[in-house]
């Protein structure tokens, strides 16, 4: 069986990755750039995607994106990311953002998001991705609420394609 045939477990997803807000990512709040947060969490989500697919993937959307408590200049950001649910060539990857205090290594949860990559061919067109082990309930209740999301985001989408024609 190849690779890309093969089925992965959540945990084989995981990512984690930790950043110091530095000055260059703070406005005159010194508070971090929303952009820069994004950034960061973008590349956590493709890390996650790719250990899941195992080929180029690129950025469909951002569903989610909830800021919850100012990250501010010094602290330390701590992003964590899985796959959600793997459809048949796109996948949901859920990241969560906190931040911590150096000094004192208090933790916040300061962003939550959901995104959705599709893996790439060598020809850069869409290719189906292996499915997503589910081992326990919290892998099945994301898997169902990345479903429901990826339900919302579809009949949203034809309806903007129906409003067109």
């Amino acid at each position: 069986m190849s690779d890309q045939q093969q089925i992965h477990n959540v945990e084989s997803t995981r990512v984690e990755m930790t950043e110091v807000v530095l000055p260059q990512f703070t406005n005159a709040l010194g508070n971090v750039f929303g952009g820069q947060i994004v950034s960061w969490i973008d590349i956590c989500a493709a890390v996650a995607a790719q250990r899941h697919c195992r080929s180029v993937v690129v950025t469909a959307s951002i569903d989610e994106l909830h800021f919850i408590e100012p990250i501010k200049q010094g602290d330390v950001v701590i992003l964590k990311g899985q796959v959600n649910a793997a459809f048949r060539t796109s996948m949901e990857i859920g990241v969560t953002v906190d931040s911590e205090d150096p000094l004192t290594g208090e933790r916040r949860k300061a962003v939550k998001a959901y995104l959705t990559y599709v893996a790439l061919d060598r020809h850069g067109r869409p290719h189906p991705v292996p499915g997503l082990v589910r081992e326990n309930a919290d892998d099945e209740r994301r898997h169902d609420e990345a479903t429901e999301r990826r339900q919302l985001r579809l009949a949203q989408r034809a309806e903007r394609i129906q409003k067109r024609t």
